[in-house]
């Protein structure tokens, strides 16, 4: 950060540097220190000091401007925007004292309204508060304890003049901040049940804070006036990570509404720029529920913000930078505010004329039109269909502008007498105070902000747990893994707790390790109960005798414990960048793996899924990282299949999905082509892949070779048999004749060269795939080659040949041909079940676990694809046959030494000498040796081959004159031969 420019650069190019230019740029990440109250300032011995910004000067810049902007009557919105664990809540809600932009707000405006009230004057104030979440496209009403886990959600509305709202959203009045804070611990509370319950994912849901200042007054004219700002405080939900690989293909890749709000956000972003650079682009608000309700913060009555919160983990750097052009992108849309402020008796006039017309319409008085397109043509079923839609928003519509007339009659105290008679969080207190004495569980979250917020009292000698649905028990669970009678904690002697499965078969977790008979619990232990239902035992007795204080637990503690347990190594150091995301997509998939089994058990649906470590060379890719993938299997029927992160993440979402459904007691299974626990076995397979080094080929020794296949897993699940041979553009293979051997790579320098690939069969493949064929790509290929598929049949001979030109050889076919390789991937389809054999998902579960000594998500014993490995075993047979041709040229140049000592001459001429040499056959090579006996021994200029002594002379005269070049002709002949014992030098 430097100014109000933020400069980013890639981890693996340093001189890639991206500049982006803002209205600010916050450092927050280091440079600060806690003072003695604890709030974070600039640390003076930091180098980074100058430059960091405390969330007094954040608010400064930002909040005091969304202040005055609600003093004046302008709707304001503040989105915050980044990857999950950015700081995205430290911006928006702060820690404690260091409060972030929303509490000093909700003070400053409170303090503000004493001031006014202080000075006097006929002017009235009301503040009302309102919290929605929006999780898988659902509204769900956070201050709604029953609305939160409601199914469905709330309906969204559109009001002709203030567009969309959703529907029956309760908005409370309140009167200082400990009120709204009090509301909104309350709608955090409701949110932390519900996404327990239901097995949410709080960091994909957009959590909106509506906060509406309203001042009535009597204007100039003597009218009474009311002026109103609504402002929206918008938490979005993190944008995480998506590889490449992605969910390509994948039939249910939509079937997850879970990213849509995001990725429509993204896209009227998009559309508003464009509009702001004069162009004319639909912008598509209707596309998702958030884009709806925000429709006027982004493009239209209202001043708006966007903070994006930044990482700087180099791990993170994909993440970060798609973040920055994201808010590049924003900064270009412009809103167009105006001043919410009318005379009251106008408002409630316009409200009974809306009314009145809306009343004919229903009662047939007035024709109603139905909306549609010009060139929609609907059918008179489809026209009746939307006419009672209409209907259905007409009514939704009279009823709420009664609603909102009898609220404009209503005094701000009757408002809030109301509001107290509806109950409200009034044992918080109370729940705090009983904390601090009497033993509990509290829940752990993946969203900080969400732990803790869920209590349970052991406060009898026994408490039973269970999932409520077969049996009563003290304490209800919802979530996957959840047995009828799950366990039982209780109270031993003295302040001493124990817990004690119920279940033999339903998980139950102590710190990492599975429990299978009564343990002794102490405090600060981490519980899990099934796979969502993460606690942490508080014993206060135990807590407050400790000699010191233990460090507060966490859910990414819970989650390394279990990896440990598992065989992962969870330590960070000394790690790299790809080694620490490899780790971090581990951490973030177990437990997803874990609760898709439970799932899976739960409802029966016969699919086992597992964590597998995959390197590049195993998914038939040259480069890349380790990643984590997922394999399913059908325990019926043992066909497997590979998922991507992301394929498994969305489907994961729809399994979440099918569940709640199940636990509602609502119909929840789906046919086979919506079932997220089916995959197509019509699908392609990736059965494994071959990797063959190229480097014989740069030296023009052909490459015949019988290698083995291996599978994602590292494993061998066949043989391919492989040739690759120089060849001219037509395609004749260069045999010995042709002479095409080279001693050095570089000698193909401005050379075109020509390969001949030949796939001709495969051996060994499992029998459980047919229509099986092989893919690769050569050098700057952008299109694969295919052999044709072959059905039912595990030895496939496809006899596949085709010439790849590598063009004129330059530097970059100099590597590639030294340093590189061919990936040969070989795909098929999974052949149908014949027979599926009866089985129970749960049972086969834990007869697999029981086999392999434990129950883990984990493939930790994959065979690694053993890269250096593989290239140096065919590095090894290039250099065997690099030296057979060699040896050859060797054995060539002594049988003619010999055959010119027998017939004693003393002079061969240089070209006979490079036709032995250069000999491409034995053939050739023997036909010119038979020529020496006839060759003339006249001075002509020719090499000479005579005695040591005679050798030597020429030696010392050669050193002492310096000259080497007068003696290259006979020079490589003597070297070659030396270690015979016949020629001699000492350099």
């Amino acid at each position: 950060m430097n100014g109000a420019t933020t400069s980013i650069t890639d981890p693996n190019d340093a001189s890639d540097v991206k500049k982006f230019a803002f209205d600010y740029s916050y450092w927050s990440h280091d440079g600060s220190k806690a003072d003695a109250n604890g709030y974070y300032c600039a640390d003076s011995s930091h180098p980074n000091a100058r430059k960091f910004c405390d969330q007094k000067k954040v608010y400064d810049d930002l909040g005091k401007g969304i202040l005055d902007n609600a003093w004046e009557g302008y709707n304001s919105t503040l989105f915050a925007y980044g990857q999950t664990g950015s700081g995205k809540s430290w911006s928006i809600v702060g820690y404690g004292i260091n409060k972030g932009v929303v509490p000093q707000f909700c003070e400053a405006i409170f303090q503000g309204i004493d001031a006014k009230k202080a000075e006097g004057g006929d002017i009235e104030f009301e503040v009302t508060f309102s919290m929605l979440e929006i999780y898988n496209e659902q509204v769900r009403d956070l201050l709604d304890p029953k609305g939160a886990s409601k199914k469905g959600g709330l309906r969204i509305r559109q009001h002709p003049k203030n567009g969309f709202y959703p529907e029956g959203l309760q908005i409370v009045p309140v009167v200082d901040y400990l009120d709204i804070e009090k509301r909104m611990e309350e709608g955090t509370t409701n949110r932390t049940v519900a996404a327990t319950n239901m097995n949410a994912t709080s960091s994909r849901a957009h959590t909106i804070v509506g906060i509406t200042f309203i001042q009535k007054f009597k204007n100039a004219a003597g009218e009474d006036t009311t002026k109103s700002a609504l402002i929206n405080l918008v938490d979005l939900a993190g944008s995480e990570r998506a590889e490449s690989t992605g969910a390509t293909g994948d039939r249910l890749k939509e079937g997850a509404a879970i990213n849509q709000s995001l990725s429509c956000l993204g896209n009227c972003i998009s559309a508003l720029a464009d509009n702001s650079q004069g162009k004319n682009v639909k912008v598509p608000f209707r596309d998702s529920s958030l884009t709806k309700l925000l429709k006027n913060a982004l493009g239209g009555n209202s001043k708006t913000i966007m903070i994006a919160a930044l990482s700087p983990a180099d791990i993170n750097y994909e993440e970060t930078l798609s973040t920055l052009r994201y808010a590049d992108r924003a900064k270009q849309i412009k809103t167009k505010a105006t001043v919410n402020e009318d005379p009251t008796d106008k408002l409630i006039r316009e409200l009974q004329e809306e009314n009145e017309k809306l009343k004919a319409m229903l009662s047939g008085d007035t024709k109603m039109v139905v909306m549609k397109d010009d060139d929609e043509d609907l059918s008179d079923a489809e026209l009746a269909k939307l006419k009672e839609e209409m209907e259905e928003e007409y009514k939704s519509r009279l009823e709420n502008n009664q609603k909102e007339m009898d609220e404009m009659a209503k005094s701000f105290e009757e408002k809030l007498k109301e509001a107290g008679l509806t109950g409200g969080n009034t044992g918080a207190a109370e729940m705090a105070e009983k904390r601090k004495t009497v033993p509990h569980i509290y829940n752990l979250n993946m969203d900080p902000q969400l732990t803790g917020h869920i209590v349970h009292f052991i406060d009898a000698a026994e408490i039973t747990i269970g999932n409520g649905r077969e049996q009563s028990t003290e304490l209800v669970l919802k979530g996957p893994g959840i047995a009828g009678l799950h366990a039982e904690l209780r109270k031993d002697d003295g302040d001493k707790y124990s817990l004690e499965p119920l279940d033999k078969n339903a998980r139950t977790m102590l710190n990492g390790k599975a429990v299978v008979e009564k343990v002794p619990i102490k405090h600060n232990d981490r519980i899990v109960f099934g796979t969502t239902q993460y606690f942490v035992f508080c014993n206060p007795a135990e807590r407050d005798a400790a000699e010191e204080p233990l460090p507060d637990a966490t859910f990414e503690m819970a989650q390394e414990e279990i990896a440990k347990r598992s065989g992962f190594d969870v330590n960070m150091e000394n790690k790299t960048r790809d080694e620490r995301l490899l780790q971090e997509d581990i951490m973030e998939l177990m437990p997803a793996v874990e609760q898709a089994n439970s799932i899976s058990e739960d409802l029966d649906k016969k699919m086992k899924f597992d964590i597998m470590i995959v390197s590049p060379e195993a998914r038939g890719e040259l480069k890349g990282r380790t990643v984590v993938m997922i394999r399913v299997t059908n325990l019926e029927t043992k066909h497997e299949w590979i998922w991507s992160r992301e394929k498994f993440l969305n489907r994961k979402f729809v399994m979440q999905e099918m569940y709640d459904n199940f636990q509602e007691g609502e119909e929840w299974d789906v046919p086979p082509e919506k079932d997220p626990f089916v995959d197509d076995y019509e699908a392609e397979f990736h059965i494994g892949s071959v990797k063959v080094w190229l480097k014989s080929l740069a030296y023009m020794i052909e490459l015949r070779e019988q290698l083995e296949i291996t599978n994602f897993s590292g494993q061998a699940v066949g043989l391919l048999n492989i040739d690759i041979i120089p060849c001219d553009e037509k395609g004749k293979e260069y045999t010995d004749a042709d002479d095409m051997f080279v001693e050095d790579p570089e000698q193909l320098r401005g050379k075109k060269v020509f390969l001949l690939v030949k796939i001709t069969s495969a051996r060994g493949l499992p029998n459980t795939f047919t229509d099986v064929y092989a893919k690769f790509l050569v050098y700057l290929d952008s299109e694969y080659s295919k052999t044709k598929p072959l059905p039912n049949t595990s030895n496939p001979d496809w006899n596949f040949k085709k010439v790849c030109p590598l063009g004129q050889v330059d530097d970059a076919a100099l590597d590639y041909l030294q340093e590189g390789a061919l990936m040969i991937q070989i795909w098929g389809k999974q052949k149908p079940p014949k027979v599926k054999k009866s089985v129970n998902t749960r049972l086969a579960n834990l007869t697999d676990s029981r086999t392999k000594g434990e129950a883990s998500v984990a493939n930790t014993n994959v065979k690694r694809f053993d890269g250096d490995k593989m290239k140096y075993m065919m590095e090894a047979t290039m250099l065997r046959k690099r030296q057979e041709k060699l040896e050859n040229k060797l054995r060539h140049m002594r049988e003619m030494l010999e055959v010119a000592e027998e017939h004693k001459k003393k002079k061969l001429r240089t070209k006979l000498i490079s036709d032995i040499y250069h000999a491409p056959t034995e053939d050739a090579a023997q036909k010119c040796i038979k020529l020496i006996p006839l060759e003339k021994d006249e001075d002509e200029g020719e090499s000479e081959v005579g005695s040591d002594s005679e050798l030597s002379k020429d030696r010392d005269e050669s050193n002492s004159s310096n000259k080497h070049t007068a003696h290259w002709g006979w020079f490589p002949v003597a070297c070659l031969c030396c270690r015979k014992g016949k020629l001699s030098f000492s350099s």
